[in-house]
């Protein structure tokens, strides 16, 4: 008869150590900045091809030609209309991914946009089945939206939690140099394709980029399946035994006060969408630009903070989070009122040094950094969930920036400056809930989450 005591639940009794520690992954960082950067590439890149057809081709191939400025307006619309899904995106597979973990929801949304972009690149256009080519653009784009919104948060999470101490903020910061090598890539492409004759770009040119999204799907989805879980995860779920049925309602309940900071440090990307989308339409429009010219100077621009965006984060690592916030949030609240001054003079050179600073220089401060800052606020149960929540809900302001620029555009030399307004608003709301928020840079990643870990330590 067998008279050994039986095992402690949780210990190895070979061992004495728990069993979380046996089970936990070993972290790799390099590995899961790397899945992190090509899985935004490609979100990115599919965003903005189709902010880039949004503002140069789709209000002619997709609505009626009878008012060009209502179709341009459409079109910016069909680009917001994807914001409206993000934040139901981030809901539901934030709850999956703090349920079942990062990388299996991950896999997903690669898998989703890729086969939505591809689905716009083979659109029947309006004057081929009339309505119905808007509404399938529309459903592309929804799908786009839902993917993209569950994209930022889990690459976040999952890089933070695979860092080490000390270091998180430098290799989180790869999430968003996806976000520019998606943009670069996208322009690149376009590039040639907006050089075509008007009727080969009309006919066929416009598709070519959405079709070679599935290149970067591939290479990105295959990554990412040679990433194992992340240790923080596997740990919490191994110490309690069971995964949280909804992180939605205990984020709210515990950490309802950061759902709500984030939402608004997150009103600042709509400098993002300003720059890149209304700022495109109307450097064309308004400042006598070639469609190649301002396509070449903003690749340049955020290709360029491909470099200072891990800098920003290596920084936050040492001086904290909030300070890079703090700087380019008000640093560019005053510059964007510089950025459309340039568009005026019809000098390229002149556009060129305002985007440089605007975008490459400040706007990178909080770019490189806000992939670490907005997931360190919440505890691992909840982490995945409460940024998406946060996040993308604001998001929907930076969604429909473009429209509402073309809503507040005014007549005459100065007309833009209702925009630049409203987009330097949208900074200083931001920069009034970065300082409320607490700095996380150099708290061990077990007491992130402190409201979270408080309350639920107590009940």
């Amino acid at each position: 008869m067998n008279t050994s005591p039986s095992p402690t639940p949780g210990i190895d009794t070979a061992s004495g150590t728990h069993a979380a520690d046996t089970l936990e992954s070993p972290r790799t960082p390099a590995k899961a900045a790397l899945a992190s950067f090509l899985g935004s590439t490609l979100e990115y890149y599919d965003f903005f091809i189709y902010g880039t057809a949004a503002a140069l081709v789709f209000p002619h191939l997709f609505f009626p030609g009878d008012n060009p400025t209502v179709a341009t307006m459409a079109a910016f619309a069909t680009f917001g209309v994807a914001y409206i899904a993000r934040p139901l995106g981030g809901l539901v597979m934030g709850h999956f991914g703090d349920r079942i973990g990062r990388k299996n929801v991950l896999l997903f949304t690669l898998v989703l946009m890729g086969l939505a972009s591809l689905s716009i690149g083979l659109l029947p256009t309006y004057g081929q089945i009339g309505v119905w080519s808007t509404v399938l653009l529309v459903i592309a784009r929804l799908a786009q939206g839902f993917s993209a919104g569950a994209e930022s948060a889990g690459a976040s999470s999952l890089t933070i939690e695979h860092s080490p101490e000390g270091r998180r903020g430098f290799f989180t910061s790869f999430v968003m140099t996806g976000y520019a090598s998606g943009m670069v890539l996208s322009t690149i492409v376009f590039i040639p394709i907006t050089a075509l004759p008007e009727d080969q770009l009309m006919s066929w040119g416009w598709r070519i980029p959405f079709l070679l999204s599935v290149f970067v799907l591939a290479i990105a989805f295959w990554v990412r399946t040679k990433l194992d879980e992340t240790p923080v995860f596997e740990e919490e779920v191994a110490q309690a035994g069971e995964v949280r049925k909804l992180p939605a309602r205990e984020v709210l309940k515990y950490q309802g006060f950061d759902v709500l900071r984030v939402l608004l440090m997150s009103i600042f990307s709509v400098m993002q969408t300003v720059f890149t989308v209304f700022g495109l339409s109307y450097a064309t429009k308004h400042g006598g630009f070639e469609r190649t010219e301002i396509l070449t100077v903003n690749a340049v621009a955020i290709g360029l903070s491909m470099v200072l965006m891990p800098l920003a984060g290596r920084l936050s690592d040492r001086v904290g989070r909030k300070p890079l916030m703090l700087t380019a949030m008000i640093g560019c609240a005053a510059t964007i009122f510089l950025y459309f001054l340039a568009l005026g003079t019809g000098n390229i050179w002149i556009v060129f040094a305002a985007s440089l600073l605007f975008m490459t220089i400040l706007y990178s401060g909080f770019n490189g950094v806000w992939t670490s800052f907005f997931g360190e606020l919440f505890a691992a149960p909840v982490r995945y969930t409460g940024m998406a929540m946060g996040n993308q809900l604001s998001l929907l302001v930076a969604g429909f920036g473009p429209m509402i620029g073309s809503l507040l555009l005014a007549d005459g030399t100065f007309g833009w400056v209702p925009v630049a307004v409203f987009g330097a608003v949208c900074a200083l709301i931001a920069a009034g809930a970065a300082i409320s928020a607490r700095e996380t840079a150099h708290t061990p990643i077990k007491e992130l989450g402190e409201p979270y870990l408080k309350a639920t330590a107590r009940s």
